[in-house]
C-alpha cells in the first residue's frame, strides 16, 4: 500500500516537474523570441542612427568640395596653366574625403546589417581617422588662409598681365569669368580697367567705384572660409555621434550573443 502511494506520489511529482519544465522551456522560448524582437527593434534604430551620420557627413564634405570646384566664382581658377596649386589641391582633397566618408558610411551600414562587431570596429577606426584628418586639414586651412589668398591673387595678376601682352582668347575667357563672377575688374578697379570688354558693364557713376579683383578675391575667400568652418564644425559633431552609435551598437550585439 505504502509502495503504491509512494509510486503514485512519485508519478504525480514527476508529472508536475515535467509540466513545470515544459512551462519553463516555453517561457524561455518566449523570452528569447521577445528579447530578439526587442534586439531587432533597437538594432534597427541603431542601424539608422549609424548609417545617417556617415552619409550626411560625407555628403556635406563632398558638396562643399564640388561647390568650390564648380562654382562660377572659383571655377576659372582650375582652368589656367598657372592655376594656384594650394587651392585646387585642397578642393580635390575635400572631394576625395567626402566620397571616402560616404563609402565608409555604407560599410558601417553593412556591418550593422550583418551584426559584425569586426566591421563596426573597422567603421569606427576609419571614421576616427577621417575625423582626425579633417581636423588637421581645418587647422592647416586656417593657418594658411593668407597663403591661399596670395597665391590666387598672384595667379589673377599673372593672367591679367599675360592677356594684356598676348591677347589670347583662353586668357580672355578666364578673365571674363572671374570678372563677372566676382563683379570686379582689373588689378586696381580704375576707370581704365572698367572700360575693358572683359569687365562687367557699369552705368553712370558706378564706373568710378569698380571693385578691384584682388580685393574681391580676398572678400570671397574670407566669406567662404566662414561658411566652410561652420559646415566643418557640424560635420565633426555628426562624426562624433556616428562613432558613439557604432560602439553602442557593437556592444549591444556582443551582449545579445552572450545572452542567447
Amino acid at each position: 500500500m505504502f509502495t503504491s502511494c509512494f509510486s503514485a506520489g512519485h508519478d504525480s511529482s514527476s508529472q508536475f516537474v515535467a509540466k513545470n519544465a515544459e512551462l519553463i522551456n516555453t517561457f524561455d522560448d518566449f523570452h528569447i523570441i521577445y528579447c530578439r524582437n526587442i534586439k531587432c527593434k533597437n538594432f534597427l534604430s541603431g542601424k539608422i542612427n549609424l548609417y545617417l551620420p556617415g552619409l550626411l557627413a560625407g555628403t556635406g564634405v563632398l558638396a562643399v568640395g564640388l561647390w568650390l570646384r564648380f562654382d562660377s566664382r572659383t571655377k576659372p581658377l582650375f582652368e589656367g596653366e598657372d592655376s594656384p596649386s594650394v587651392f585646387f589641391t585642397g578642393v580635390y582633397l575635400l572631394i576625395a574625403a567626402g566620397g571616402l566618408m560616404m563609402v565608409v558610411g555604407f560599410l558601417g551600414c553593412c556591418g550593422a546589417i550583418k551584426e559584425s562587431p569586426c566591421m563596426l570596429g573597422l567603421f569606427f577606426i576609419f571614421l576616427l581617422i577621417i575625423f582626425a584628418a579633417e581636423v588637421a586639414a581645418g587647422i592647416w586651412g586656417l593657418s594658411n588662409t593668407h597663403t591661399v589668398i596670395e597665391e590666387v591673387t598672384e595667379f589673377y595678376k599673372q593672367t591679367f598681365d599675360n592677356y594684356k601682352t598676348t591677347k589670347q582668347e583662353a586668357l580672355k575667357e578666364t578673365l571674363r569669368l572671374i570678372h563677372f563672377g566676382l563683379n570686379c575688374c582689373g588689378n586696381t578697379g580704375s576707370l581704365f580697367d572698367a572700360a575693358k570688354d572683359i569687365c562687367p558693364k557699369q552705368e553712370g557713376l558706378a564706373v568710378l567705384v569698380t571693385t578691384s579683383c584682388p580685393k574681391a578675391i580676398d572678400e570671397v575667400f574670407n566669406n567662404k572660409l566662414h561658411i566652410i568652418g561652420g559646415v566643418g564644425i557640424g560635420i565633426g559633431v555628426i562624426m562624433i555621434f556616428g562613432m558613439i552609435f557604432s560602439m553602442m551598437l557593437c556592444c549591444a550585439i556582443k551582449r545579445s550573443r552572450e545572452f542567447v
